[in-house]
């Protein structure tokens, strides 16, 4: 229930009633409406954002790599990596585990697990990110399960689907992988701007994981709908996954793009704590979920955070006069504003900005 007693509405029970008209409060305004129709960059196959291969390589290779991320967090906040060591089958695994709980878990057993309405952030299954409190906000064509998973203090299991028999396993040894990628990436991320590759790990501290499985179901009118409003991720760094169908866009120049799921690989996303850590050197993605007529849609995002009680500065050897800076900010003071507010394309990092 959410709170005043009001039962939750999830997306895929609407998707599953038939109708012809999704209800007002998931309907965009106009500026915020997907272009479904109109031809632009989003059907470009040619703007796509870069494809890194991170199979062993000598240390000659190993500066054509840092080179690459370095171009790829500076004009697109955001890449692909292959050869990244995750297994493949455990990247398909994840995506089969988590649309069998949706698809097959029948909805009173899902509602088990439902997140607490009266917190942001909290683990579960859900259909609204933010408060119920929070009046004129547009509702996302989407329902969810977040997992807390690292550090290991934070992960508790039995709060996870049972349906599956395997999904508990198949979350656990993911998020594994996932955090060793993480750290290998902001290792390489902190090599690309000539600086110690521990020293992005050293200012956020401990990695706190959470794991977001997003299911996004099948919608009468996608044209009026988004999956996932404009935002960037607020963390450090984000690795996603999608399914065949794909539905994920980035901005870039002003355009959204498309970003199509390639096998294997995995979409790495700029969070604002980087942007802010780099004093702008590098950008957070801001990014976006289309919805489709016919298909549902699944993608496994894997967020990795600060402690609410760090503070994020920009890094002394990337501050100079002629460069933007960025005010010191508590992580969990940026957390409850960007609930507070609401995504908002990039509005929640740019008030950080002191020129």
């Amino acid at each position: 229930m959410e709170a005043g007693g009001e039962p939750m509405v999830r997306v895929q029970a609407l998707a599953e009633a038939g109708l012809s008209h999704v209800p007002p409060q998931y309907i965009q305004p106009p500026p915020n409406r997907p272009q479904l129709n109109t031809p632009s960059s989003t059907s470009n196959h040619d703007t796509v954002p870069p494809v890194i291969d991170l199979s062993d390589f000598d240390p000659t290779r190993r500066d054509s790599v840092r080179e690459s991320i370095g171009r790829a967090c500076r004009e697109w906040g955001a890449f692909h990596v292959t050869n990244h060591s995750v297994p493949a089958g455990l990247l398909d695994h994840v995506k089969t585990v988590g649309l069998t709980f949706f698809n097959h878990c029948p909805l009173p057993d899902k509602l088990k697990y439902s997140c607490d309405p009266s917190s942001f952030a909290s683990q579960g299954y859900g259909s609204k990110m933010l408060l119920p409190d929070q009046n004129g906000i547009v509702l996302d064509w989407r329902d969810y399960f977040d997992h807390h998973t690292f550090p290991l203090s934070r992960r508790d299991p039995s709060r996870w689907p049972h349906f599956p028999p395997d999904y508990r396993d198949t979350m656990g040894r993911y998020a594994d992988q996932m955090n060793a990628l993480a750290q290998k990436l902001l290792g390489l991320i902190s090599e690309s701007l000539g600086l110690r590759s521990s020293c992005i790990e050293e200012a956020v501290g401990e990695l706190h994981q959470n794991i977001t499985v997003s299911y996004y179901p099948p919608c009468p009118q996608p044209d009026l709908t988004l999956g996932l409003q404009p935002h960037s991720d607020m963390g450090v760094i984000t690795l996603l996954i999608q399914d065949h169908v794909g539905g994920l866009q980035l901005l870039k120049d002003n355009h959204w793009v498309t970003v199509h799921p390639l096998s294997e690989a995995i979409l790495v996303i700029l969070a604002d704590q980087t942007e802010i850590f780099t004093n702008g050197k590098y950008k957070s993605a801001q990014h976006r979920a289309i919805t489709k007529a016919t298909q549902l849609r699944l993608s496994v995002a894997t967020f990795h955070d600060p402690a609410k009680a760090v503070k994020i500065s920009p890094a002394s050897e990337l501050v100079n006069e002629s460069s933007p800076r960025y005010r010191e900010v508590l992580y969990g003071d940026y957390v409850s504003s960007w609930y507070t507010k609401g995504p908002d394309g990039k509005g929640n990092i740019n008030s950080l900005l002191l020129n």
